[in-house]
């Protein structure tokens, strides 16, 4: 079976992200999917992270919206490009219902989920 490589499109340099993190394309996520590939590990050696603070209104989706948007950017460490970014809404922590059987949601601590751009991985397979 082939692997894939998945690199940054800007210098080349070879991420060292596994399909076996890669979430399925139609997971639901609350800060959405589209134009991204997600994945739920990584190889940190691999990126520079960078905490990102705005208090301006966002909004990914009907239900993923705030006032203050806390998200951490991925940058390549090889030449500094932004790869995408780590959203606090991966899969649950804990098997909880969240407060008051609401289901998961903010108040239930999640996995950081990291979401790639698309325009922003050259995708390669390796036979």
């Amino acid at each position: 079976m082939a692997s894939m490589i998945y690199s940054c499109r800007e210098c080349g340099a070879n991420l060292n992200l596994h399909a076996v993190h890669l979430y399925p394309s139609d997971f639901y996520f609350e800060a959405g999917n589209k134009n991204t590939l997600s994945f739920s590990a990584v190889d940190s050696s691999k990126f520079r992270f960078e905490k990102e603070d705005k208090i301006r209104p966002f909004f990914e989706t009907v239900n993923y919206w705030g006032i203050q948007r806390k998200r951490v950017k991925i940058k390549c460490n090889s030449c500094g490009k932004l790869v995408g970014y780590i959203y606090d809404d991966g899969q649950p922590l804990t098997d909880s219902i969240g407060q008051f059987g609401f289901g998961p949601s903010q108040v239930v601590p999640r996995n950081p989920r990291y979401r790639f751009k698309n325009k922003a991985l050259g995708i390669s397979s390796e036979t």
